[in-house]
């Protein structure tokens, strides 16, 4: 049987996710490990960001998608305004795609959603360590993508010459969002917005609006 690490403090942990099944299962499975503990739960970037200001952390998990923000975002802001502070991204999204960005913009694990929930635990444990943990086989996946062996999902049709700012554009057009509501939600004007959603169309070879939101809103319901 293996031994759960002990040490003279628990790690604290954060946990971020707007769904309140998600968030409160993975507190409890947190809670029930007595080298961990929570120290605060948040659904929104904002409560988030307020929590990180009150709270003394050493990991935070961050689900990519947040009501009011895209969690690419979120990782970036606690990089820079926390950088003591690890963070997990634990996601339904793609991994092929998002691993490496979550990665780039300040996190230092990747669990996904389709994993055993018991990997969130073997990630905090790593990060605590100073580790870096992706799980075995999306490295392996992540790998292969990169030296052309196994193109993924994204890769099939484009998605991931993307930047993440424009990724994040395409998800919220995708669900349904007007140009005014992205803008609010990324803090962009509209006029930006315009300007990223020309780009997407021009990367990914679409001539039309409607176009791109049929695009965007398969790629969603794929991704979820």
């Amino acid at each position: 049987m293996n031994e759960e690490p002990t040490s003279a403090r628990p790690t604290r942990v954060i946990v971020i996710d707007d769904h309140p099944i998600v968030r409160r299962g993975l507190v409890q499975l947190i809670e029930n490990s007595a080298d961990l503990c929570v120290v605060g739960e948040a659904e929104s970037h904002a409560e988030a960001t307020r929590l990180l200001a009150e709270r003394e952390a050493d990991v935070v998990v961050v689900d990519l998608s947040l009501g009011d923000s895209n969690g690419l975002d979120l990782l970036s802001q606690i990089k820079a305004h926390h950088p003591d502070v690890k963070s997990i991204v634990f996601s339904i999204h793609d991994a092929e795609l998002y691993a490496p960005r979550a990665l780039r913009a300040g996190a230092s694990g990747f669990v996904s959603k389709t994993q055993p929930c018991e990997d969130v635990l073997v990630a905090i444990r790593a990060l605590s360590e100073g580790e870096i943990y992706v799980a075995p086989e999306i490295a392996q996946r992540i790998l292969r993508r990169m030296s052309g062996g196994s193109p993924s999902r994204a890769a099939d049709g484009g998605i991931e010459l993307l930047s993440d700012r424009e990724l994040q554009v395409f998800e919220l057009v995708g669900q349904g969002k007007t140009t005014g509501e992205i803008a609010k939600s990324l803090g962009l004007s509209p006029k930006t917005v315009e300007t990223h959603r020309q780009r997407i169309k021009g990367k990914l070879g679409i001539d039309s609006g409607t176009k791109l939101l049929i695009r965007a809103a398969q790629w969603v319901a794929q991704d979820t």
